[in-house]
């Protein structure tokens, strides 16, 4: 029978003889995140870590430390450069964050966010319809049972995430134009067979 067994940090520093470093609360995320902004051990600063640890040949840690420097002399100094210079800019927004912002921010992920995210489809169709000067329509259920998220013009449509890309099996011999999204950071990215759409669009 398999069995699951936590191994606790602590215990992985004892095993590689290795002390587990004790940061004051909360400090490590700050850390993290002015990292993740700053970029700051990204492999073009820091090297491949997966791949220099393979061609490390030692057996302790003082080893890999000294072999680590010795190919990238300037990266531990670079990269702490980099995030504390991130730090002292999230000081600085700190010091301007309000409990008003706080509300307005808790406003927008739970209220505006929630309903963007789950209304995606119809967001899209409202694009495209937007940038063909054309009418468009939610599916009727009739439609939805043939896969079809909605109708721009002439043209029907099936908006999925990007994910089910070569998963689409259309019941019926059906023309129906597949838009594929993926969330991105600043938007959505749709893809589609442009030409054919603009072709049916109107047809």
């Amino acid at each position: 029978m398999l069995v699951k067994e936590k191994i606790k940090n602590e215990t992985l520093f004892t095993l590689l003889e290795t002390d587990m470093p004790d940061f004051p609360k909360y400090t490590t995320q700050l850390m993290n995140l002015a990292n993740q902004n700053s970029q700051g051990t990204r492999p073009q600063f820091v090297g491949q870590m997966s791949e220099l640890i393979q061609e490390f040949d030692g057996e302790s840690i003082d080893e890999w430390k000294a072999w680590y420097l010795k190919k990238n002399p300037h990266a531990i100094d670079d990269a702490t450069e980099r995030i504390f210079s991130m730090i002292k800019k999230l000081k600085q927004s700190m010091r301007e964050i309000t409990k008003d912002m706080v509300r307005e921010w808790v406003t927008d992920l739970i209220i505006t966010k929630t309903y963007t995210g789950f209304n995606t489809q119809m967001a899209i169709l409202k694009y495209l319809a937007n940038s063909y000067d054309a009418q468009w329509r939610a599916a009727s259920p009739a439609e939805e049972a043939q896969n079809i998220d909605g109708v721009v013009g002439a043209a029907k449509v099936s908006i999925k995430p990007d994910s089910f890309k070569g998963m689409l099996q259309l019941p019926f011999e059906i023309k129906v134009h597949e838009i594929y999204y993926k969330k991105m950071k600043d938007g959505v990215l749709i893809e589609y067979d442009k030409a054919a759409f603009e072709a049916d669009i109107k047809a």
